[in-house]
């Protein structure tokens, strides 16, 4: 591979890096109620923290006024509101990093001109996407500022699902240029496939991923807290208790925690009959690929059922978080591989 298409690999697998670590203390700053923690948005003076006593108290003011501490931290001092205010801090740093990160290298590489047509287009959707992720991310806090102090599940899932597929799109660019810089392989009918089911696979995958943000927007994880069954029950009364019916699958604590359940079992068989499916290929990397696939979701699936049993502790909830990112991830390894040709 040469030099200038290697540092355009690095460039887009470090935006990757960064977008798994801000999802991580993304989840770290939801679990522990820190996501509404500064009511600003300042892209540019938000760099810098509070730097002394006088500041922080400026700061700790504005907090007060919101709702989230007038009706739920009410009784927190300024110690507690450090606290908090890490995190969220952190996770809107690491935001401005990635911007960085995507945007000096993009002009740099668009000034030696080593982008081609198709690749130019595809940063430019990266840097689209990443802009709509941010946009999405301040509206989701400013709604937990104005009376309720809860953030909707609907927009926390917008959010989540948009640096998702940030990731995705910038890993598959990745893999791609690789690809591409490297050798071209041609798919067989088998190969052909299995591109087909784990497509069918990531869909599933994005589903899960949907109602897993469900699950932590409505806070679902914190009831029936048994595994597998809910209240003695396959499928407790509970899920079907909201009018119109619909509702359930979408706002029901218990019938968003019972999809998510549901999903998890669909997509262990899905992750079994692919790797049944790779091995009759007898392609090393489709192989490899899959049973990558069946690894992380196997521990995705065991980390899931602990944290339901837990009650949901933030480093349980943080590492099943982290585990979906990892399932996305490979599911997207999988199906390039299985493509065979560069996209």
């Amino acid at each position: 591979m040469e030099s200038k298409n290697k540092l355009i690999f690095a460039w887009l697998i470090a935006g990757c890096v960064l977008i798994f670590s801000m999802v991580i203390i993304g989840g770290i700053t939801r679990l522990t109620g820190s996501g509404l923690s500064i009511t600003e948005w300042n892209v540019i003076m938000g760099t810098l923290p509070p730097m002394n006593d006088v500041q922080w108290q400026d700061t700790f003011v504005k907090y007060q006024s919101s709702p989230q501490f007038q009706k739920v931290n009410f009784d927190m001092d300024l110690s507690g509101f450090k606290a908090i205010f890490f995190w969220e801090y952190l996770h809107r740093l690491i935001g401005r990093m990635i911007g960085l990160v995507f945007i000096l290298p993009f002009g740099y590489f668009l000034f030696k001109k080593w982008f081609d047509r198709q690749l130019l287009i595809r940063s430019v959707l990266i840097l689209g996407l990443g802009g709509l992720q941010g946009l999405l991310g301040w509206l989701m806090v400013k709604s937990g500022l104005v009376d309720n102090p809860r953030v909707s599940h609907y927009r926390l899932a917008a959010h989540l699902l948009t640096a998702f597929f940030t990731f995705g799109f910038t890993f598959w660019v990745a893999l791609d240029h690789y690809q591409k810089s490297t050798i071209k392989t041609t798919k067989s009918k088998g190969e052909a496939r299995i591109a087909q089911l784990a497509l069918f696979f990531f869909v599933g995958v994005v589903l899960q991923i949907l109602y897993g943000a469900f699950v932590a927007g409505l806070h679902a994880g914190r009831i029936y807290n048994t595994w597998p069954l809910m209240e003695g029950s396959f499928m407790a009364e509970a899920v079907t208790a909201m009018d119109p019916f619909w509702k359930n699958f979408a706002e029901n604590l218990a019938g968003v925690q019972f999809i998510h359940r549901c999903l998890a079992y669909v997509l262990s068989g899905l992750a079994v009959y692919l790797y049944i499916q790779a091995r009759k290929t007898k392609n090393a990397p489709v192989l490899q690929a899959s049973h990558l696939v069946l690894g992380v979701l196997t521990l995705q699936i065991i980390f899931g059922i602990t944290t339901l049993l837990l009650a949901v502790p933030v480093w349980l909830g943080v590492l099943h978080q982290a585990f979906a990112f990892l399932l996305f991830g490979s599911s997207i390894f999988l199906i390039h591989r299985s493509r065979g040709e560069s996209a």
